[in-house]
């Protein structure tokens, strides 16, 4: 693609020129009706499957969507004819076994899949049935999960201490935990994409969701059915826990560890940034705890449950909008990355925007992704490691001693040479 202006070859993803700093976008300012993993798709959609499984989407969409519908459509059906036991078996691990399923299918990481699964799965499964028998054991006599399995006071009234254990505590913690396992993969070098970043976190969100939902609901495992009374009330929790819950804890968990790997070269850490995504997370969970825990006193339980269905659904729906935002970010992003790859090799370094973390094509005046102008960013802030930027200068004269940015160390030797003629 030419810049209209000056005529430099672009890279098709290029909002603004890099060599003269033209705005070449369209009409669709940032590329809003194009989803980077699915370009039939708007960015701000409810699709699922393209959300959760971006990298699987193009090749087979239906078959993870027919998984999770066939899941779905099981739970429902065991819960509306009584067999509530295999119900919230079905419900507690139908999204996190499809999930597992698809990271094998799309051969991610197939050189380390036992630590990926393991770190990522596993271990905040294991974390999140410790931390759910240690609250619901020690929640006291005034609180209790009741006969539903939602947060509910024996006083029959909200009571202060009941609401701040299960819409703060338990959300916050529970969001922490889940942190554990993606953090420590998306700290390695081979794991440090953001793309990897949302996928940890998603199974870190699945895997604590079903292990809550088991811990919670285990009377109803091993206590047989309950028979075919108020089929509604039993098909709307078994939709709340088994695919609400999850979709929620996954997706807010998964903003998190996507800003903890961050844009860029490696991955960004502890950052403000993830500290807002933590944040974001945690909000999202202590929404849905403090609703969950409200619905939780209405007369009529079938009311309260279908509720709580409905306001999980408004926070998972702003939670999808969230995760497409990051991938389709993070997409564009590795997009112009490949492009300046091509020019500097598989072994030169790349240059970063300041200003928003993107790849900077090499000699670039002027970022790719903002428009904003490179010489006046490293003349503010000093290059890590003290790799020159590309537009710092030409290259110093290899003869002259160790070059410094932007031509100085020829500009040494000449000082040098002349003080040795006095």
């Amino acid at each position: 693609m030419p810049c209209p202006r000056c005529q430099t070859d672009l890279p098709e993803v290029a909002l603004y020129c890099h060599h003269c700093g033209l705005d070449v976008r369209s009409n669709d300012v940032t590329r809003r009706k194009s989803f980077a993993v699915k370009p039939d798709e708007p960015v701000a959609s409810f699709s699922l499957v393209s959300t959760i499984m971006p990298r699987g989407v193009t090749e087979h969409p239906q078959t993870y969507r027919l998984a999770l519908v066939i899941a779905l459509t099981l739970a429902l059906g065991t819960a509306i004819f009584g067999a509530l036991p295999l119900a919230v078996m079905i419900a507690a691990f139908a999204i996190p076994v499809v999930y597992i399923v698809y990271l094998y299918d799309v051969n991610l990481w197939e050189d380390q899949p036992v630590p990926v699964v393991a770190l990522a799965f596993g271990l905040t499964g294991a974390l999140a049935l410790v931390f759910t028998l240690i609250w619901t054991l020690l929640r006291g006599a005034t609180f209790s999960v009741g006969d539903l399995g939602l947060e509910t006071s024996t006083s029959g009234a909200p009571e202060v201490t009941d609401f701040l254990l299960a819409a703060l505590l338990v959300p916050v913690v529970g969001e922490l935990l889940r942190q554990i396992g993606p953090v420590l993969l998306a700290r390695r070098r081979e794991f440090d994409d953001l793309m990897d970043g949302l996928t940890f976190g998603i199974i870190s969100g699945v895997a604590f969701a079903a292990f809550d939902t088991l811990v919670k609901h285990w009377d109803l495992v091993v206590g047989g059915g309950r028979g075919v009374d108020e089929p509604g009330l039993w098909a709307s929790l078994i939709f709340l826990e088994g695919f609400v819950k999850p979709i929620i804890m996954g997706t807010a968990t998964g903003i998190a560890v996507a800003e903890f790997s961050g844009l860029g070269k490696g991955y960004d850490g502890f950052t403000p940034r993830y500290a807002r995504g933590v944040a974001e997370a945690v909000i999202a969970n202590v929404l849905y705890g403090a609703g969950i825990y409200f619905c939780g006193f209405t007369p009529d339980p079938t009311l309260g449950v279908i509720l709580s269905v409905v306001w999980g659904l408004l926070i998972a729906a702003v939670l999808i909008l969230r995760v497409r935002n990051v991938l389709h970010h993070g997409l564009m992003e590795a997009a112009l990355e490949a492009e300046a790859r091509e020019v500097v090799g598989e072994t030169g370094e790349l240059a970063f925007c300041r200003r928003c973390e993107m790849p900077l094509v090499p000699g670039a005046g002027f970022c790719n992704a903002c428009g904003a102008a490179i010489k006046v960013q490293h003349r503010l802030h000093g290059r890590p490691g003290g790799t020159p930027a590309p537009s710092d200068g030409p290259p110093a004269d290899p003869t002259a001693g160790t070059p410094a940015p932007g031509g100085t160390a020829t500009a040494v030797s000449t000082e040098t040479a002349r003080e040795e003629e006095r």
